[in-house]
This record gives structure tokens, C-alpha cells and sequence, in this order.
């Protein structure tokens, strides 16, 4: 299975707001002296000592000192799992969503409990190449419109609220509009029950869900190309695929707006949000 990053961003209380919970409470940091090594899908922009940079910048900011850390990149999740299961990391984040997947999966693995203080979360979007601004803009109308009929919810739902923890989410299919335009969106199975690729190498999941939806109304043919999940932007500049799934990472004073979003490419509306979690070997 071809894998895809889990982006992962701690924010500052200051700029979060009331979105987090944990925030302008007890303001005396927890002192914690316990190094963690930390596993995290490799990043297109941000190296491993800037992120580690940032998140101390934020775990000041915040007041909070969670762990000394050291983070260590993977270039996808199957690597990144083995490097939980020999102990060259601790932990490895990813998302709840994930989490709860991966470890109904396999056994070895828990989720950390208490790790996130913060509530911190990520939102997912689509990405686009800059100059297609009719696409970028035709195709976050329709995650508006699908917010305010109710058809994210239940995707959620059947993809992932209501998915047995022991079942894979559902194959899907796409309808076909002769004569119509073909979107190439870029899918790397790397976020499962989200972006997902079943062992057949059928695309299926959330995000497959949702493309489908999106091809019926915008009246456009969706075809699904696989792809790595480190060549995304180069797919996108390349023309190979109009479309990949990426994780929005908020701009602030701490977290640089390009960390992980390359020149050229462009953001559409979030479609769904996810709390950010990690996994470690069961004690």
C-alpha cells in the first residue's frame, strides 16, 4: 500500500483561541524530563529540526512543556510502523481517526493516553495547482453545499464515525459522464479509514467517498491515480493530477505558512477535521 503523510501541527493557545480546550487554566508548565523520540510522516518542506524548533516555540507560548522530544521522519506509514515495533521511536503520530483504525488492526499497538492536552486538530483539503482557480473554486462550492445538506455528515458517519473497528470502509464507486471533463486526483492509501486503499488496490474510504460525490456534482469524470505520497506537489506542478488531499496548516508567528505547503499550490475549503493523537507499543 502506497502511503501518505500525517501531517501533524501543534498551534498556540494565543492564536487558537477558545478552540482548544487545556488553554488559560493552570499556566505553571508540567515538568516532564522523559526524552520521547517521536515518529512523523515526513514533511515536503519542514525538516526534522525545524519542527522541533516550532513545537518548542509553541509549547512555550502555550506554557505548557508536554516532553523532551526528538522527531524522526518516515517516508510513509508502513516504515514508520516498523520503526514503533523495533523502538526506534516511542510514538507516532498521526490522527484519531487513524489511531483507532491502526490499532484495531494490530494489537502491539495503543493509543497515548493523555498526550494532547491541548485538543490540538488539523484540517483536511483539497490541493490544487494556484493558476487553477475555476477548479479550486467550483470544488470548494461544492464541500459548502455539501456541509449545508447534511451529505459530509453522513459520510462521516458511514466512513468513519459508524465504521466497525474490525472492518475495512467500503469500496466506492464513481459515476461516468460521457463527454465530460476527467479530474485526476492523486491518491496514496496513506490515511486509512480516510484516504484509503483497499488490498485489492481499490481506492475506498472517506476521501474516496467524497470524490465521488464531488464528480456527480460538478458533472465531471474522476479518475484516481496512485501515487507517493512525497510526489504530490511534484504530480500537481507536473499536470499529472489536478488534485491531491492534504492537511491545512494554519498560518501563525510560530507555524510559517509555507511548513508544508509548496509554492504554486492552493487550498479549497476543509472538508473534514480530525484531532491530532499518537500510538505507541502496548506496555
Amino acid at each position: 500500500m502506497k502511503l501518505k503523510k500525517f501531517a501533524s501541527v501543534l498551534l498556540s493557545c494565543a492564536i487558537a483561541g477558545t478552540m482548544f480546550t487545556g488553554c488559560g487554566g493552570d499556566t505553571t508548565p508540567a515538568q516532564n524530563s522523559q526524552e520521547i523520540t517521536i515518529g512523523r510522516i515526513k514533511f515536503l518542506n519542514a525538516s526534522e529540526a525545524l519542527y522541533d524548533e516550532v513545537i518548542k516555540k509553541v509549547e512555550e507560548k502555550a506554557n505548557i512543556k508536554l516532553s523532551n522530544h526528538q522527531t524522526i521522519f518516515y517516508d510513509n506509514l508502513t516504515t514508520m510502523q516498523m520503526g514503533l515495533e523495533s523502538g526506534s521511536v516511542q510514538e507516532a503520530s498521526t490522527y484519531k481517526s487513524v489511531a483507532d483504525y491502526l490499532t484495531a488492526k494490530n494489537p502491539k499497538f495503543e493509543i497515548v493516553a493523555n498526550h494532547n492536552p491541548l485538543k490540538l486538530q488539523d484540517n483536511f483539503a483539497f490541493a490544487m495547482r494556484a493558476e487553477d482557480t475555476d477548479l479550486k473554486n467550483s470544488v470548494s462550492a461544492a464541500i459548502e453545499a455539501m456541509q449545508k445538506d447534511g451529505t459530509l455528515e453522513n459520510l462521516t458517519k458511514t466512513y468513519i464515525t459508524d465504521l466497525k473497528k474490525d472492518e475495512d470502509p467500503p469500496a466506492v464507486a464513481f459515476e461516468t459522464f460521457e463527454g465530460a471533463d476527467t479530474i485526476k486526483i492523486g491518491v496514496t492509501g496513506d490515511l486509512p479509514p480516510l484516504d484509503f486503499v483497499s488490498a485489492d488496490g481499490k481506492p475506498a474510504g472517506f476521501n474516496t467517498a467524497l470524490l465521488s460525490e464531488l464528480g456527480k456534482r460538478l458533472q465531471k469524470n474522476i479518475e484516481v491515480i496512485d501515487i507517493d505520497s512525497a510526489a504530490r506537489a511534484a504530480a500537481l506542478n507536473a499536470k499529472t493530477i489536478d488534485i491531491s488531499f492534504w492537511a491545512i496548516i494554519p498560518k501563525n508567528e510560530d507555524m510559517p505558512v509555507d511548513v508544508d505547503k509548496p509554492q504554486g499550490v492552493e487550498l479549497s475549503a476543509p472538508y473534514f477535521k480530525d484531532e491530532i493523537t499518537h500510538i505507541s507499543l502496548k506496555k
